[in-house]
């Protein structure tokens, strides 16, 4: 299985292409973006696997991350999509799915967050047979963490990722889709 098409008002999600590759590597090596998101750029390599790893998800595990592209320039606004990363938490919790999401600098604070992020999860309530899903945040993120309030996400823990402090937020399974 590939990532399926879906458009939103501003916004095409799409499965990610090999031609996608710099805007991603370029996203990913920012320290805007990865300042709550590991703490470091990653490096081309790293951005290359994670590219590749966004493909298995959905070969192997019918679910994944979209390339968020904008309808209206064709920009490169990002990554958003759903997760089984096996973390290793302290203490261990359940998190697959896992939604995720991260935009260039040049798309935040214009609402395509939102507008991503809930595509995803209008996606995931309709295709997936999961009673919920999970997202894990740095509390320092405040904007991510007022993203996943905003469509539904509660805290249900705090916990240790990596050494480092990091919340849970759930958002149990919604029976209605969203509609434009």
């Amino acid at each position: 299985m590939t990532a399926p098409e879906l458009l939103t008002p501003r916004l095409v999600l799409r499965a990610h292409r090999v031609d996608d590759f710099a805007d991603c590597a370029a996203m990913w090596a920012d320290p805007a973006v990865t300042r709550f998101i590991g703490g470091a750029p990653s490096t081309a390599s790293e951005s290359w696997a994670r590219l590749l790893r966004y493909a298995g998800h959905w070969a192997l595990l019918g679910y994944g991350s979209w390339a968020v592209i904008e309808h209206a320039s064709g920009r490169f606004v990002g990554d958003v999509g759903l997760a089984d990363y096996q973390r290793e938490l302290d203490p261990p919790r359940d998190l697959a799915p896992e939604l995720g999401w991260a935009l260039a600098p040049w798309a935040h604070g214009r609402g395509l967050g939102t507008e991503s992020v809930s595509a995803a999860l209008a996606w995931a309530d309709a295709h997936l047979v999961a009673p919920r899903t999970a997202c894990l945040i740095d509390p320092g993120n405040a904007a991510s963490l007022g993203l996943a309030r905003k469509v539904g996400f509660v805290e249900r823990a705090r916990t240790l990722y990596k050494g480092q402090p990091a919340i849970v937020l759930e958002r149990a399974r919604q029976s209605a889709a969203i509609t434009w």
